[in-house]
């Protein structure tokens, strides 16, 4: 099997290296990246489609037809967010994406990068957990073909990639020199090389878990 992957949110961290790993892959045919503005970034497999309005992809089906995953990297900080504000950000954007891609075909693999700490009950103390639990539990709900929940801890930046948000960079420059320190907790950190790879095995060879947490990420990036 080759996966031909539909990626949304390229030009965050996460998404970065979620496409960087595609594209060195040879178990990857093509990757179609939605971005609100471009990425810059140009290969053979990659095509990128700009769409403004995330919340309406009618005009996307024809190009969603004929790819089998998506990786849905899309993401935001709930600080200084209201819960309806972060909602709508979070579980109204995913959803409309997931709902337009069954539309096109059920035969697909959707994976969606959740967080360490996420509430799969919806009832918790902690406004995002709570979103980020509603969120998975719809998309866990769906007809996929299969579904897989990605919930990181700590992720250190490799080859270049790099994070939009400036305080965050900083603290990762600072937690470089010590990564090593922090590599052998595995349950808790990975970095983005190994997510990249986790997202393309699992696809691959499915896992015997939906929700994918660090540790489960570092072993899928193994093979």
């Amino acid at each position: 099997m080759k996966i031909k992957a539909i990626l949304f949110g390229s030009t965050g961290m996460i998404g970065q290296s979620v496409l960087q790993e595609c594209l060195e892959s040879a178990n990857v045919e093509s990757i179609l990246v939605i971005n609100r503005r471009s990425n810059g970034v140009k290969h053979p497999k990659l095509k990128e489609l700009v769409q403004q309005d995330l919340y309406d992809l009618s005009s996307l089906s024809e190009a969603f037809a004929g790819y089998n995953t998506c990786y849905f990297c899309l993401g935001m900080s709930a600080v200084g967010l209201s819960e309806a504000e972060y909602h709508h950000i979070t579980y109204d954007l995913t959803l409309n994406a997931a709902t337009t891609i069954l539309k096109v075909n059920k035969d697909f693999t959707f994976c969606y990068v959740s967080g360490a700490g996420t509430d799969s009950s919806e009832k918790g103390r902690m406004m995002w957990a709570r979103v980020k639990g509603k969120t998975e539990n719809a998309l866990l709900a769906m007809p996929f073909k299969n579904a897989y929940m990605f919930r990181p801890g700590y992720i250190q930046p490799m080859k270049g990639i790099k994070s939009r948000t400036r305080a965050y960079n900083m603290i990762y420059t600072v937690f470089k020199p010590f990564y090593f320190m922090l590599k052998p907790f595995k349950g808790m950190v990975t970095d983005t090389s190994s997510l990249g790879k986790s997202m393309i095995n699992v696809v691959l060879h499915g896992y015997d878990k939906k929700i994918i947490e660090s540790v489960d990420i570092n072993k899928l990036a193994k093979g």
